[in-house]
């Protein structure tokens, strides 16, 4: 299955298996609506209600989606949901707290994913088709978003985590970088250079492989 997704676009997926490709689209729309939800919920703690004025502070799945991130994510297996958008001036610590912001969503990621994993352990041996159906692309997909997300790229997550990590000014001069050259970073990482493979691909592939490794040995340990 987890081939099959990697090679096809979704839409093509849910064609040629429309329960499997239907059931995977749903665990795709939960996993960017939980993470923009934790941007959102965040934010909102921090002290910044600009989320909560445009309606983001929900886990209704509509008010996350971006319709032609959803259209290109069905067609050609690759979108974004709706950036959450926030007001730095209404943060106490805007360094600190736009990072943990942006954090918010690659975290809320691989908690999903480990919830999910447990539930795999409960769920009763007859209904194998709940795991290899929901809750297996479920996993997938939020170790993809959180790894993808945290990749110091922007506008991705990453990139506002990554300035924390430096001065202020060397902050702002790197932000200014990322920013000014954005699509071009964006299409350099995501061409395959190396053994046609991408310099995305290379870099979280293997976190995605290590984590699954540890979430089977999770569920060996009480199936």
């Amino acid at each position: 299955m987890v081939s099959q997704l990697v090679n096809h676009s979704l839409l093509s997926y849910i064609l040629s298996s429309p329960v499997s490709g239907v059931l995977t689209l749903v665990a795709i729309v939960m996993a960017i609506t939980i993470h923009e939800f934790a941007h959102a919920w965040v934010a909102d703690y921090k002290g910044d209600p600009t989320p909560r004025s445009h309606n983001r502070l929900t886990l209704n799945p509509l008010a996350h989606l971006d319709r032609l991130g959803t259209l290109l994510l069905v067609v050609v297996g690759f979108g974004w949901g709706k950036p959450v958008p926030i007001d730095e001036f209404n943060l106490k610590n805007p360094r600190l707290d736009t990072a943990l912001i942006a954090l918010a969503g690659p975290s809320i990621n691989l908690v999903a994913a480990v919830a999910a994993t447990l539930l795999i352990i409960i769920v009763p041996a007859g209904q194998s088709f709940v795991v290899s159906g929901f809750l297996a692309p479920f996993i997938l997909v939020n170790l993809v978003l959180a790894f993808f997300n945290l990749l110091p790229i922007y506008p991705l997550d990453g990139s506002k985590i990554l300035l924390l990590f430096f001065s202020e000014e060397t902050g702002q001069e790197i932000s200014y970088f990322l920013q000014e050259y954005s699509l071009i970073i964006f299409i350099l990482a995501l061409l395959p250079w190396f053994n046609n493979q991408s310099l995305v691909f290379i870099i979280i592939n293997p976190l995605i492989i290590a984590s699954l490794y540890y979430l089977n040995l999770l569920v060996s340990l009480f199936v």
